[in-house]
C-alpha cells in the first residue's frame, strides 16, 4: 500500500501553502470570499483538479495501451456546489469534459479504451463512490464519442 502525504501551512486567514514534496514548488489554497480573499486554488477546485488529471492519465493509457496516439488532450472539470438538508456547502457533482486532439475516425479500439479507461483512475473511482462524476469525452471535431457517469 502507498501512503501520499502532503503539508499545508497556514499564511494567513484560510489562505494555506500546499507543499507536495521538497522537490516541487509550492501552491497556494484559498477560499472565495466570505471566508478568504480567492488568493490560491480553492479546495473544491483541488478536488476537480485531482479528478480531471486522473481521468486524463487513464484515458491517455488506455488508449496507448493499443498504441494509439490522441495528444494533446485538454480536460476541463468543474465541482458543483450546493446545500445539503442541514444547509452545508457540499460538492454535489463533478463534470469533467476530456477533448481528444485528433479526430476520432483515426483511433481504433475506442469502444474497449471507453469500457476500461474509468476503472483505471483511481481518484475518481473513488470519489464517485460518494459524488457523481460524470465524464464526456470529445473528439477534436466537437463530436461526443462518450458520455457516462
Amino acid at each position: 500500500m502507498d501512503k501520499l502525504s502532503v503539508r499545508l501551512t497556514q499564511q494567513a486567514d484560510y489562505r494555506f501553502e500546499i507543499l507536495f514534496s521538497d522537490d516541487l514548488p509550492p501552491i497556494m489554497g484559498d477560499e472565495p470570499p466570505p471566508l478568504g480573499n480567492s488568493s490560491g486554488i480553492s479546495p473544491p477546485q483541488l478536488l476537480a483538479a485531482a479528478v480531471a488529471n486522473c481521468l486524463s492519465d487513464s484515458l491517455l493509457f488506455s488508449l496507448r495501451k493499443f498504441k494509439q496516439s490522441p495528444e494533446p488532450i485538454q480536460t476541463t472539470a468543474s465541482c458543483e456546489v450546493g446545500r445539503n438538508s442541514e444547509n452545508h456547502l457540499r460538492v454535489i457533482g463533478i463534470l469533467v469534459e476530456l477533448k481528444l486532439g485528433v479526430a476520432a475516425a483515426r483511433l481504433e479500439y475506442l469502444d474497449r479504451v471507453f469500457k476500461q479507461f474509468r476503472d483505471f483512475c483511481t481518484v475518481s473511482s473513488s470519489v464517485s463512490l460518494g459524488i457523481p462524476v460524470r465524464v464526456t469525452v470529445i473528439d477534436v471535431d466537437g463530436v461526443k464519442v462518450f458520455e457516462g457517469s
